[in-house]
């Protein structure tokens, strides 16, 4: 039977063994909480956009969509995320004067671009033609959609100006003409789950300046 002076010995060896367990262990976390930081700085990248006229610098994660971008580091909450999938169009910006899903773009690849979103479309008291058209016309009801309409809806005149032709464009070699279903077919892309589709289209037209 062990002596009281073996146990005791017993005792500490146990508690030093014990704690030079949890000071390795406690060592390894470490090393291997610097190892996943120092590989996740490897995956970010320092961007620079230009957003609503003015440049912003941000250190990204390399897989941040332009929409997370947007929302989550630069608190511009007027575009939404609706199916994160390109397919409803609640996310759509203009960038470069095109319009794209900022859900299915990554922010670095945007470096230099020029990007408008609804928050630099208009403000209140001094809100875009479209913007009015779109209040004057009730073409929204939950407005959850509305952002990406109207920014979709400014950049489809432009790309009618600009002689860009859709599937419903009747003639190729002349200019493209504002119809409705010019209109329907380039705005097909941005659902409305409320069915404000027919107040949309006129406020499209009246900015257009066609007769209804």
């Amino acid at each position: 039977m062990p002596t009281p002076i073996q146990l005791e010995l017993s005792r500490r060896k146990l508690l030093v063994s014990s704690a030079a367990t949890v000071a390795v262990a406690g060592a390894a976390k470490d090393v291997r909480a610097a190892d996943i930081r120092g590989k996740a700085l490897q995956n970010t990248t320092a961007v620079a956009l230009e957003v609503n006229g003015e440049t912003q610098h941000l250190v990204l994660d390399n897989r941040t969509t332009l929409l997370d971008a947007l929302r989550e580091h630069l608190h511009l909450t007027g575009t939404k995320k609706g199916c994160d999938h390109g397919q409803c169009g609640a996310c759509t910006v203009i960038v470069d004067g095109r319009r794209i899903n900022s859900c299915l773009s990554l922010a670095v690849m945007h470096e230099g671009s020029k990007i408008q979103t609804i928050e630099g479309l208009g403000q209140p008291g001094n809100l875009h033609p479209m913007q009015a058209a779109f209040v004057k016309h009730d073409g929204f009801q939950c407005g959850y959609c509305t952002p990406g309409q109207i920014c979709s809806s400014v950049a489809v005149l432009e790309e009618i100006k600009a002689n860009i032709p859709s599937h419903v464009t009747a003639n190729l070699t002349e200019q493209a003409a504002i119809t409705s279903a010019e209109i329907r077919e380039r705005m097909s892309g941005n659902i409305c789950r409320c069915g404000a589709y027919s107040n949309i289209i006129d406020a499209i037209i009246e900015i257009a300046g066609v007769p209804a």
